[in-house]
């Protein structure tokens, strides 16, 4: 599990995050949702020691990630972040096949070259690989990291708007793709705008507002009417599609 313990992070004199106490379930799914400024990426960002951690203790599969190996680290979770830099002349193969580096530290295998086509695989870039970064879309290049994070083959994947510049068809076919590693035993946390896909689609929902946990657990006990309405600051209706909730937010 990920443990979070008495987090508080400020930029300047803004106060971003504020005593987040709680724990992200290992094999399962779990969706970061809440408004924009709500410190949902800062949280991400924290855990995947991108940031550096100002109070508090966070630890990921019993690894402290204050004081962790980088490549001990690198070795259990994947980050994704929400921006990522391009870089024009490297082929979608060569990016993904960096996710391996934590494993082969620069001597590949076979087994790296399979995880790297099992991933170019997954995000339907099998005819892109040879295509540089710069001749691609926004969201087919938002597909090619992914699948660099996927080739690090990780206990833990940490993604922040993943679902960013995907058309419906390759966001279902993410969130069906991180449902079977899911299943496999894998961790997922990602941060979601859109809560019809944290609520069809997560085990597991932390809801923050002004960098605080306004509500945490599954998402029958999230997604409902009073607590999204505290949330987000606007009414909206809650029913139930195929077992799940349904937020109609467009009304």
């Amino acid at each position: 599990m990920i443990a979070v313990s008495d987090v508080h992070h400020h930029i300047g004199q803004a106060q971003i995050l504020r005593d987040i106490t709680l724990t992200l379930p290992a094999g399962k799914i779990t969706a970061l949702i809440g408004p924009n400024g709500a410190g949902k990426s800062t949280l991400l960002s924290l855990v995947a020691r991108l940031t550096p951690l100002q109070q508090g203790q966070i630890t990921v599969a019993g690894l402290d990630v204050q004081r962790a190996p980088s490549r001990e680290l690198a070795r259990t979770m994947a980050i994704l972040p929400q921006n990522v830099a391009v870089f024009s002349r490297l082929r979608v193969r060569e990016l993904v096949a960096f996710g391996r580096w934590p494993h082969h530290q620069g001597r590949p295998g076979p087994q790296d070259a399979a995880k790297v086509a099992a991933a170019l695989h997954d995000m339907g870039l099998d005819d892109l690989s040879h295509r540089f970064l710069d001749q691609l879309s926004g969201g087919q290049r938002q597909r090619a990291h992914l699948a660099m994070a996927l080739a690090q083959d990780t206990p833990w994947l940490l993604l922040d708007e993943p679902l960013a510049a995907l058309d419906m068809a390759h966001a279902r076919a993410l969130m069906q793709t991180l449902a079977r590693l899911r299943d496999s035993g894998k961790s997922i946390v990602m941060v979601l705008h859109e809560v019809n896909y944290a609520a069809a689609w997560a085990d597991h929902v932390v809801a923050l507002k002004a960098g605080r946990v306004l509500a945490h657990g599954t998402p029958e006990t999230v997604f409902a009417p009073d607590v999204l309405g505290a949330l987000y600051d606007t009414r909206l209706r809650v029913i139930r599609q195929d077992g799940r909730p349904l937020v109609l937010h467009h009304l």
